[in-house]
């Protein structure tokens, strides 16, 4: 999978941006495509003991929604809505997607046929 590196570059003011969310809130996905950041794994169980990393990998299958294109157009040239919304959490498939790198953290772009499916709370 190839990696797409982003950095916030300086404005007019010269004043850096701040926040490493910065590039991540300018990325407006196209048609039906879905940022996504993956949820980190924990590391260290509540009672203190640290897991081995390929006990902290073994769940890196969920991810948060950051942003959502417009959809994409049926055959009649209709808008079809997005399954997903920001802020949804949802299941992303093992392999597959786009990888990003906004400021040093990993994001992945799918479609939204892709999205295995969303997390209740």
């Amino acid at each position: 999978s190839s990696v797409v590196r982003l950095h916030s570059p300086l404005v007019a003011t010269d004043k850096p941006f701040d926040s490493p969310m910065s590039a991540v809130k300018r990325f407006v996905p196209l048609l039906d495509r879905v940022l996504v950041q993956k949820v980190k794994a924990e590391v260290k169980t509540a009672s203190g003991i640290f897991l081995p990393d390929a006990a902290a990998k073994a769940g890196l299958n969920q991810a948060t929604v950051l942003a959502v294109g417009p959809g994409r157009m049926d055959k009649e040239g209709k808008l079809l809505p997005m399954a997903v919304a920001p802020g949804d959490k949802v299941v992303i498939p093992e392999y597959g997607g786009m990888t990003l790198k906004f400021d040093d953290e990993d994001y992945q772009v799918f479609r939204d046929e892709d999205i295995v499916g969303k997390l209740s709370e």
